[in-house]
């Protein structure tokens, strides 16, 4: 399956909102306690992804039509960035995470930042960020990455 990523639409969110909450369930799960989960759940509904739209670039990966992925910037950051789990481990992260920092580099940064869930730690170490220091939030351990990004990746077309 062709993989395309593009800007989100607001009806795109449901389907995001059951893929985030998918990865939390069966992915997250195995690192956070279910109340942890629960909260996260009830963050991140189809409204809150609308409501988000107006302030992040939120981006989404669809293949043959079907939405299979998210992640969304502000500035330089990295935010919300979810594989439907049974599309897991093909790619489809790695290519989001490169469309922010592309879409970052043109509008002038030279780094990415990340917060990231235990659970995705060791996928942002594979792309290159680094981990700056660790912190709590209202949903657990996190930790925050860092990551350079190349001049020429400026120029990169999406």
């Amino acid at each position: 399956m062709a993989i395309k990523v593009r800007l989100f639409r607001p009806g795109d969110a449901p389907r995001i909102a059951e893929i985030v909450q998918r990865c939390l369930r069966e992915v997250n799960s195995r690192d956070y306690p279910q109340h942890v989960i629960d909260k996260m759940c009830a963050h991140f509904t189809a409204e809150r992804f609308i409501e988000l739209s107006a302030s992040r670039l939120i981006y989404v990966a669809e293949g043959d039509g079907v939405v299979v992925g998210t992640v969304s910037r502000v500035g330089n950051e990295v935010y919300t960035m979810f594989v439907d789990p049974d599309f897991a481990r093909r790619g489809i992260g790695r290519q989001l995470v490169q469309q922010v920092e592309v879409s970052a580099a043109r509008d002038g940064y030279d780094r990415m930042e990340t917060g990231a869930s235990i659970t995705a730690h060791g996928f942002y170490l594979k792309l290159g960020y680094t981990d700056v220091r660790t912190s709590e939030t209202e949903f657990g351990f996190n930790y925050i990455l860092r990551k350079t990004l190349p001049p020429a990746q400026a120029a990169r077309p999406l």
